[in-house]
């Protein structure tokens, strides 16, 4: 069996791999809606059920996947969420009808749900607290260059070859699941709470009975929705409509708009590989409130402010904090909840959110027909500032150390406990 001290680099390249492609995924359905609208014909409310089944997938995906990993190991089922994600994106390229479609992208979006919640999990619990919060950070990055590799895809790719090629892309995780499956143990952390589970005389109680009956940590657990679902508002509101924004009312040709949105999504990657780093001198929670407060600034700043002079700067800047919650929101969330409930606990308080995520575009859709886009945007900062003041107020930083069996683990291999064909029977 590998180091740990190498495994943690193999989980790291596999989830960043796998998170760039769920990141491009997710891009990637809006920059091809207009092609799927001319193709089968919809309206504009047949088009937005496509995102609404999407995100009604990831976050069931997400609460699915989180119990299904404290019950039968991380690895495994982030494992069987990327084949999921992986194969039904590839399959979207075959679909005949907009049926078909929703109905694929639904059953695909299930294993993109769960992808995030299992793959930011178990990198937190393998690496150690020291430099947990700069790696996390760096991991977070990878759904932004997501963005960015699909607009860079779609405009070589779209105009000449149609959108299905695009999707067939995504199957390429499928090999670096494989990978995990063959090289990856489940963290020891993990490992060791099934083993005292077998060998308590205690009657172990359902992951979703633990997480309600404990009054502390349900608590948190109910911030921690409400911060996600802010967060989320507010993400997926502003990645929603700032295409059209930049089009519609800053004036701006499809080209032209396709490099500002690299500059945005450009400057985000830095912004959340630095929030992880900064984490780990300030903490996670105060990155968390500043970055959300700078983006509640930001918003109406852009609205009130922005002309051609200044327009590039402001995107830019934009780009860089709006996103940063994103480069410790992991690694916070984790450490908020213990071992042994920990999958269940985060994929629902993160998926649960995800009802942020798809009312955003709906009510800035609202705002828009009788105010306008960018004052939709605005108002996502309201949202911004919210999602930075819960957790100064009411979360605190580091409950549980994701890597907190680690040491007790490696002395019980060593004594026979763990033992090499258990940890293999895991895998």
């Amino acid at each position: 069996m590998e180091k740990n001290s190498n495994l943690w680099k193999i989980v790291f390249v596999a989830s960043f791999i796998g998170l760039t492609v769920d990141g491009m995924d997710i891009q990637m359905l809006s920059l091809v809606m207009p092609s799927l609208i001319d193709e089968f014909v919809l309206d504009t409310k047949a088009a937005g059920w496509i995102s609404t089944f999407s995100l009604l997938g990831m976050a069931l995906g997400g609460i699915l996947g989180g119990w299904l990993s404290d019950r039968f190991g991380r690895v495994k089922m982030m494992t069987y969420m990327m084949i999921l994600f992986s194969v039904g994106t590839a399959l979207l390229a075959f679909v005949q009808t907009y049926e078909q479609f929703i109905i694929v992208r639904f059953i695909s979006a299930i294993g993109m749900g769960a992808e995030y919640s299992l793959a930011t999990m178990l990198m937190a619990e393998y690496v150690k607290v020291k430099n947990r919060a700069t790696i996390m950070g760096v991991l977070g990055s990878s759904y932004s260059l997501g963005y960015l590799v699909a607009v860079l895809l779609a405009g070589a790719i779209l105009p000449e070859f149609g959108w299905r090629p695009l999707f067939l892309l995504s199957i390429f995780p499928v090999v670096v699941a494989i990978y995990i499956r063959v090289k990856v143990p489940e963290p020891t952390g993990w490992r060791l709470a099934k083993k005292q589970d077998k060998t308590s005389k205690v009657k172990k109680s359902n992951e979703w009975l633990a997480l309600f009956r404990d009054r502390k940590v349900f608590t948190i657990f109910l911030f921690w929705i409400l911060t996600s679902s802010l967060l989320q508002f507010g993400y997926y509101g502003v990645g929603t409509w700032l295409p059209t924004y930049i089009v519609k009312e800053l004036g701006f040709n499809f080209k032209e708009m396709t490099g500002y949105l690299i500059g945005t999504y450009t400057a985000s990657i830095f912004g959340k590989a630095l929030a992880g780093w900064v984490a780990n001198v300030i903490g996670r929670r105060w990155v968390f409130v500043i970055a959300g407060l700078s983006t509640a600034v930001m918003l109406p700043v852009i609205y009130f402010y922005q002309s051609p002079g200044n327009i590039i700067v402001l995107m830019t800047v934009l780009g860089f904090v709006y996103g940063a919650p994103y480069g410790v929101n992991a690694t916070y969330l984790s450490e908020s909840f213990p071992t042994h409930i920990r999958g269940t606990a985060v994929g629902a308080a993160y998926n649960t959110g995800r009802i942020g995520a798809a009312i955003a575009p709906i009510l800035i859709g609202i705002i828009a027909t009788s105010q306008s886009i960018g004052f939709g945007l605005a108002v996502l900062g309201i949202s911004y500032a919210f999602m930075g003041l819960i957790p100064a107020l009411f979360i605190k930083e580091k409950m549980y150390d994701t890597f907190e069996n680690d040491t007790k683990g490696e002395m019980l291999e060593k004594e026979g406990e763990v033992g090499e064909e258990e940890v293999l029977g895991q895998c």
